[in-house]
């Protein structure tokens, strides 16, 4: 079932169908729906944010609980609807979805079905951002961080994921002064999963945003309720998102063949094959850090030579203004 929203101009509305198959959270193959909302943009590349609708109650028999699931995970599903309804009064380059996932609980089973079918239609994906667990800045342990959200991403350091995180903390760096990004060097938390990994294992570049302080006790109970939430820190991830996706949506084409001039000198020269009328940037960080130090504005070149920045403490990257950078040597 597809159609317009009459409430968002433009927005395209399909109600998913997908076989959620018999598991041990799901007594029999059951079909099931979930909701995919697409604002075209002038290309067919495009960039996915949602949430999950589903919830669990784990206290008592799931199929009967009682389970509100107000920031695990209603925190995304809200942050995706209100990305939607700013972003949708312009036209952006690049086109993009919004998700509101189920049978997150019963193992990733929505995602998975969505990845599978965006492999299957070849799907040009720059971006998956997964929002879960979102609306709460403090926990029952005294710990608060109402000023920080994490950004989780794939494990090793070639997968698109990893730079496609660094480039989000750098963004919402460049955007925000009362707010940033924890990296967190994995791809989930320990022993957990979230919607952002079936995306990652289909090759596509996808991350996870989550508090910093979660509250355990609360999940998957009675107890997750909307008194619980933090409205001020969710409205804050929100504006992370929006700024990385409205920076992502706009991205001009990535830059090819990126690599580094093989010299000993104390500067560092990069070199990429470029598109014309396409302006560039320019990225490094030390060795030891994982987020950049700094950026320069290259223009519409295809050399650039940062000085007094040598190459054997630091790391490189080129990126289209508004693109994810591209580390030399990748393809």
């Amino acid at each position: 079932m597809r159609g317009n929203t009459g409430k968002i101009p433009g927005m395209q509305v399909e109600v998913m169908k997908y076989v959620a198959p018999k598991s041990r959270r799901v007594p029999d193959d059951t079909e099931v729906v979930q909701v995919v909302a697409t604002l075209p943009g002038t290309t067919d590349r495009r960039i996915l944010v949602g949430g999950h609708l589903d919830s669990l109650n784990l206290r008592v028999d799931p199929k009967t609980g009682i389970a509100p699931g107000a920031n695990d995970d209603a925190s995304g599903t809200i942050l995706a609807l209100e990305a939607a309804r700013v972003l949708s009064t312009r036209k952006w380059r690049h086109t993009m979805v919004f998700v509101g996932f189920t049978g997150e609980e019963q193992g990733l089973l929505g995602a998975t079905a969505l990845a599978a079918r965006a492999k299957a239609e070849n799907w040009q994906i720059d971006a998956v951002l997964n929002n879960d667990t979102v609306g709460s800045s403090s926990n029952l342990n005294g710990q608060s961080d109402p000023h920080r959200v994490r950004v989780f991403s794939e494990e090793a350091e070639t997968h698109a994921s990893r730079e496609l995180a660094r480039f989000i903390e750098w963004v919402v760096r460049q955007n925000m002064s009362d707010f940033s990004v924890k990296l967190v060097l994995r791809r989930d938390r320990y022993g957990r999963g979230g919607d952002h990994t079936p995306f990652a294992n289909a090759g596509f570049p996808a991350i996870r945003f989550i508090e910093v302080h979660e509250e355990y006790t609360r999940q998957h109970t009675p107890d997750d309720l909307p008194e619980h939430m933090d409205w001020e820190y969710l409205a804050r991830v929100t504006r992370a998102n929006v700024a990385a996706l409205a920076t992502l949506a706009n991205a001009g084409p990535q830059p090819e063949r990126v690599r580094l001039a093989n010299d000993q000198s104390h500067h560092a020269t990069l070199l990429w094959d470029a598109e014309p009328g396409v302006s560039y940037r320019v990225f490094w960080r030390d060795t030891a850090s994982a987020t950049w130090n700094g950026s320069k504005e290259a223009g519409e070149a295809s050399r650039f030579t940062l000085e007094n920045i040598n190459k054997d403490d630091h790391f490189f990257a080129v990126g289209s203004e508004g693109g994810v950078p591209v580390p030399p040597g990748s393809p």
